[in-house]
């Protein structure tokens, strides 16, 4: 039977670890509140674009847009969408598994000749391509200390001025897209170059449009800030899908921790019921040997 101490010791420090994941997890809730509000709000606004694009699809087909060139994948960017801190279950782990399948499954080729790069937003993801010897491209891991539009379109302006300038002819994002707080699913997209939007079949939901100055110079306009747009959600879709996958993985350690202390608290009873019999019968042998003297 485990000593009365170590086993006291034991129940302190899982007492002790079970009021830090409390508070982890309200803390979470907390910022999962504010992350799900900012997602929630952009959602419509990117959805509209996209709409928008895909009304005006005819023009694309004679754009001279850079951003929609197709040209051979010899220079390819993955972006991943990462956390800067742990303790978010599989969060962070799921998110670089998606990309090295997606680098293995379409562009071992580009990483063997040394033609695939990586931007990292998040501090796990930028550590982890660090350490094996990627082409890491920047450090991005402030972005999340002041996240807002701005600060992603530098980014993604530094992006598109690569892919403009040939310096990558693909741009593939990947990253968790937020569902709900116990639900996250990963996201490959492909941010360059732009993928023409599907014609829309003239119905009733269909909108004409009055457009000033012309269809064709609205469409130039509106591609960069869809790129944009398309980036920043992807990241806020992250930071929420990060603090939902942590208040997650904090409860079920809330819990764990309970079940030990559970178990930890029946050891010691049963060590202390051990301890008290084992003293009784000294006790006992001990009349019992001065009577009999």
């Amino acid at each position: 039977m485990a000593n009365l101490k170590e086993v006291r010791n034991r129940i302190a420090s899982v007492s002790s670890t079970q009021q830090i994941t409390k508070a982890m997890k309200m803390v979470s809730a907390a910022k999962l509140k504010r992350a799900t509000n900012a997602i929630i709000q952009l959602r419509p606004y990117a959805n509209k674009l996209k709409d928008i694009l895909g009304n005006l699809s005819a023009s694309l087909e004679g754009s001279t847009s850079p951003y929609i060139q197709e040209r051979a994948p010899k220079h390819v960017l993955i972006v991943v969408v990462s956390s800067n801190r742990g303790l978010a279950g599989a969060f962070n782990a799921n998110v670089i598994k998606t990309a090295n399948q997606l680098i293995a499954k379409k562009y071992s080729e580009q990483l063997r000749k040394g033609n695939l790069s990586i931007i990292a937003i998040g501090k796990k993801a930028q550590d982890y391509y660090e350490k094996r010897k990627y082409n890491v491209i920047g450090n991005n891991n402030e972005l999340y200390s002041a996240l807002t539009f701005e600060h992603a379109s530098k980014i993604t302006e530094a992006i598109m001025t690569g892919f403009v300038g040939g310096d990558y002819d693909r741009v593939e994002v990947v990253y968790n897209q937020f569902r709900n707080a116990a639900v996250q699913v990963l996201i490959t997209e492909q941010l360059l170059p732009l993928a023409k939007p599907e014609k829309v079949v003239n119905t009733k939901n269909s909108v004409d449009y009055i457009l000033e100055p012309s269809q064709k110079e609205i469409v130039e306009e509106l591609i960069p800030k869809s790129i944009k747009i398309q980036l920043y959600k992807a990241i806020l879709d992250s930071h929420a899908s990060e603090h939902g996958a942590r208040m997650t993985a904090m409860d079920k350690a809330t819990d764990n921790a309970g079940e030990l202390l559970r178990s930890l608290k029946l050891s010691y009873n049963q060590a202390r019921q051990a301890a008290i019999t084992t003293e009784l019968t000294e006790i006992v042998s001990g009349a019992a040997a001065l009577s009999n003297g």
